[in-house]
């Protein structure tokens, strides 16, 4: 297990985005917003962190056919740094959250679960890239 562990709970900003690496592998992003509320003195103040997930294989796939803008889910994963080189060579870096789990919150929400049944090849197989 790794010691990078981290939970959000938030709203989806944008539709999750289904994807496919050049090998096929299915991949889906989106933004979530998570939510902190606090007093100061006797005045509530409000402050919203905006995080990019992204998920592989399965619960890519799961997450685009389930999820949409605006929907509270928990997400499951670790942070993890990139870096890139723009076309105008510049260099870019982005933290994102590599999600192991997502789910629906269930605490203003109902929800329906369908089991999915999956090849075992692919259930044995590894769910990201790397």
């Amino acid at each position: 297990m790794s010691d990078n562990t981290i939970t959000l709970a938030g709203n989806l900003t944008r539709d999750p985005e289904l994807r496919f690496t050049n090998t096929g592998k299915p991949t889906c992003s989106f933004g979530l917003a998570v939510n902190r509320r606090y007093r100061v003195d006797n005045d509530w103040q409000e402050h919203t962190s905006f995080f990019n997930v992204v998920a592989w294989g399965s619960l890519a796939e799961n997450a685009t056919a389930s999820l949409a803008k605006g929907n509270r889910v928990i997400v499951t994963g670790r942070l993890e740094q990139r870096s890139w080189d723009t076309e105008d060579g510049d260099k870019r870096t982005a933290v994102e959250v590599v999600a192991d789990d997502i789910g629906p919150s269930l605490r203003w929400a109902t929800t329906q679960i369908e089991r999915i049944t999956r090849d075992t090849t692919e259930a044995a197989s590894a769910e990201e890239p790397y």
